[in-house]
This record gives structure tokens, C-alpha cells and sequence, in this order.
């Protein structure tokens, strides 16, 4: 019996990314090293037959993931909508994500504002988890990143993040082309409404 084929289905019907460890534990008959090797060869697999699946080592496990290039058909078949994510959920879910372990107090002072409720809403999301409390007067809860943050943004760990380099270079990218002014008379005038979503925190 193929060891790869086992693997297969194995990574196949888990709801989550399964690691290596919980490979390893649910065939016991086969050695870490062979078990480390079938999901290199499997991967190397589906890589070159270039379907429309792959096996992705994320969240510090393997998974199949439908690659990127064909979202649009897959979106069209399951009527997904992506997740959406506010302005503040963002600025604090990186925060947390380059920053933990970390508490409230310290995400509030970082972005200077309460985040009570920006906090509650990753948790119930489970992108962000209480990992223990911190040994100070009051002892406030520290936080940090889950599991479901790995595999929602594809990463295989923490380490994958992109540094601070590679987020500077995307600003050195136009976004916009460079477009003629207007022909404005003297009396003409632009009225410019702001979108309050712009300064929602």
C-alpha cells in the first residue's frame, strides 16, 4: 500500500492543516523520516502535474489549497465571499501578529485607540488567541496569533510574515498613473465628500 496514497487521503478529508506529529501519530507503522518524505514527494506531485490543486505546508501542517490563479472559477462555483476585514482589524491584528506575545494595553498604545472591541471580534474569528496572562501588577492578558491566522493568509509560520523591507518596497510600486490636471475656470469648485469608513477605528 502506497504510503503517498495513505497521505493523500489523509490530507484530503482533515478539515484543518494536518502537522507532521498528528501524521505521525495516526500511522505509526511508518518511520517520521518516510512519512517527511512521502508529503516532499507528493507535493513535488501535484506541483508538477499542475492541476488545480495543491499541497501547501501551512499553519505548521499540510494542506490542499485550490491555487490562486483559479479564485475566480472557484468563487463562481461555491458563491464564496471573501473575508473582509475593517481598517482597525487590520492595523491590530498586525500588531499582534509582529508584536506578541501582547497585551491590550500595549495594542492600545501602539495604535491609539481602544480596541476592546476590534479584540473580541478576532477572537470570535479565532485569528487571535489568549495565550496566558502576563506577570504584572493586574496581570492583563497577552495575546497572540491562532492556527486559523496561519492558514487564512497562507503562511507556514510566523516566520513567513513579510518583513518590514518587503512592505516598504510595495509603496516604491505607482499605484495610480500619472493623469493631466483638470481645466478648472475661476469660478468652478469641487466639492469633495469624506467617506467616514476612511477614519473608522
Amino acid at each position: 500500500m502506497s504510503l503517498s496514497a495513505i497521505l493523500e487521503c489523509l490530507v484530503f478529508t482533515a478539515e484543518t492543516a494536518l502537522s507532521l506529529d498528528r501524521l505521525c501519530d495516526l500511522l505509526p507503522e511508518f518511520e517520521r523520516v518516510e512519512i517527511k518524505s512521502a508529503l516532499f514527494e507528493l507535493a513535488a506531485f501535484h506541483e508538477g502535474r499542475a492541476g488545480g490543486v495543491h499541497l501547501a505546508e501551512v499553519a505548521g501542517g499540510w494542506q490542499f489549497r485550490t491555487r490562486p490563479l483559479f479564485q475566480q472559477y472557484v468563487i463562481r462555483h461555491i458563491k464564496a465571499k471573501s473575508a473582509k476585514f475593517s481598517q482597525s482589524s487590520l492595523e491590530t491584528l498586525a500588531i499582534i501578529a509582529y508584536r506578541q506575545p501582547i497585551t491590550r494595553a500595549e495594542v492600545e498604545h501602539l495604535r491609539g485607540v481602544d480596541c476592546g472591541g476590534v479584540l473580541k471580534t478576532l477572537l470570535e474569528k479565532r485569528l487571535v488567541r489568549i495565550l496566558g496572562k502576563k506577570d504584572i501588577p493586574g496581570r492583563p492578558l497577552i495575546y497572540g496569533t491562532s492556527k486559523e491566522f496561519l492558514e487564512v493568509f497562507g503562511l507556514k509560520d510566523l516566520k513567513s510574515l513579510p518583513t518590514l523591507r518587503e512592505i516598504q518596497a510595495l509603496d516604491d510600486v505607482p499605484r495610480y498613473e500619472k493623469q493631466e490636471e483638470l481645466p478648472l475656470g475661476q469660478n468652478d469648485s469641487i466639492l469633495v465628500e469624506e467617506d467616514p469608513s476612511l477614519f473608522e477605528t
